[in-house]
């Protein structure tokens, strides 16, 4: 392809986002960039500290568990009080009690305050996603969502090379870095972004007013939660990509440095392939999208089962990774959709718990199908899940209202949040 071709095509991907959205995603950048802990805690706790295994797994599942609890809480907050302070909390919370975890030598204690890094970690994505689609137009949100999920899978690639060297040098130098890190980022957000939660409007009724719009509003509705269902079963499938895949590749005689090999594929396409996909998916069907991707994903990792080398493990990856490419953004995207403007906090908290969930399942589910059945019928299991995923949202989206791009004027200088709600449809 031309360098001119690329230029124009890089130029278009970028163009047209307000310059709010840009200081959202450098924070998310610079926050993934930190993101250190996650990445070496096991490692830190067996090796450092010398405790079992069995107690590293407890404290990840607290830090997992941590993050379950205060997706709800998060969303609540980004509704009632606004994105900006939840984000400001969120952040100075988390850069507090990472720099505390450094510090902490008894195991309770080291439980405990791994549990409330999960739940500060945690309670920024509800607020973030939804200030994204305060600022952004709906027709640039899926290339915003892609967009920002480029910038978080660019900064854990980075994150993730640079801990196993800090990690030799200290372990604590990790902790404190990440700490300053994120404490950058709420910076950042303390100078840079504006509040974008739309303005209380007396005259609106109905779902778009803030009173009206409760967790009890969000359970009711039955598309949505069906939304989050159908979510977790796909991050079920892709959570395996962390949890199932290592232990079955080291029970078939590979090495931990052989599913580094295949797993590192998944880093280097999304941040190679994301914004060229999105270019090629950003006006296309969602649901064809999410129809497609929850089948791809499933038998992606349904074809494991017939891997027997690493260039094959590389290449099962290389398929469930486009469907992870497809999904995340297309999936963020249909969830703006189907919230009530003034209650995309609740209802982004609600979706980001899917996910949280689905992550301490997922090792459950992978370690009791490979003990009792082996790892063929985990990747079958991932088959099966994908095929009903993807009939799910086949019959979800059936009958999906047109999102619309123009709901009243707005002036030229209108704050973000009247100009996104100008061109507002859900």
């Amino acid at each position: 392809m031309p360098l001119a071709t690329l230029r124009r095509a890089a130029r278009e991907t970028v163009s047209g986002l307000p310059r709010e959205f840009w200081w959202l995603w450098t924070s998310t950048l610079v926050n993934r960039l930190g993101a250190f802990v996650a990445t070496f805690m096991a490692l830190y706790l067996t090796l450092d500290r010398g405790y079992s295994a069995s107690y590293a797994g407890l404290v990840a599942s607290l830090h997992g568990l941590g993050g379950v609890i205060s997706s709800l809480g998060a969303g609540v907050m980004t509704d009632r009080f606004g994105r900006r302070p939840t984000l400001l909390v969120a952040q100075a919370s988390t850069a507090v009690s990472v720099a505390l975890l450094g510090f902490m030598r008894d195991p309770v204690a080291i439980a405990a305050v791994a549990f409330l890094v999960g739940m500060a970690s945690n309670a920024s994505r509800p607020a973030v996603q939804a200030m994204m689609a305060d600022i952004v137009r709906p027709e640039d949100r899926i290339r915003a969502f892609s967009l920002n999920y480029w910038a978080i899978n660019l900064g854990f690639a980075v994150s993730s090379m640079a801990a196993g060297f800090i990690a030799e040098v200290s372990y604590l130098t990790g902790f404190l870095i990440e700490a300053g890190m994120t404490m950058a980022c709420a910076i950042l957000v303390f100078v840079k972004l504006p509040e974008s939660r739309p303005a209380q409007d007396p005259a609106a009724g109905g779902p778009s007013d803030t009173a009206a719009v409760s967790l009890g509003t969000v359970l009711r509705d039955g598309r949505f939660m069906s939304l989050v269902g159908l979510s977790f079963l796909v991050a079920l499938i892709f959570q395996q990509g962390s949890v199932g895949l290592p232990v079955a590749m080291g029970q078939a005689g590979f090495t931990p440095a052989d599913y580094g090999l295949a797993v590192a594929v998944n880093g280097v396409l999304i941040v190679a392939l994301q914004i060229p996909v999105t270019r090629f998916i950003e006006h296309r069907d969602p649901r064809r999208l999410l129809v497609l991707s929850s089948l791809v994903a499933g038998y992606g990792f349904g074809l494991t089962a017939f891997a027997g080398s690493v260039g094959v493990f590389a290449l099962t990856v290389c398929v469930w990774t486009l469907a992870e490419i497809v999904n995340a953004p297309t999936q963020t995207g249909l969830v703006v959709r189907l919230s009530p403007t003034r209650g995309r906090g609740r209802y982004q908290g609600m979706y980001t718990m899917s996910w949280s969930v689905a992550a301490l399942v997922a090792p459950v589910m992978s370690g009791f199908v490979i003990d009792r059945f082996g790892a063929a019928w985990l990747w079958g299991l991932c088959a099966v899940i994908g095929t009903a995923a993807g009939a799910g949202y086949a019959v979800l989206m059936r009958r999906l209202p047109a999102e619309k791009t123009a709901a009243r004027p707005a002036g030229p200088g209108a704050p973000p949040a009247a100009r996104s709600e100008a061109a507002e449809a859900v």
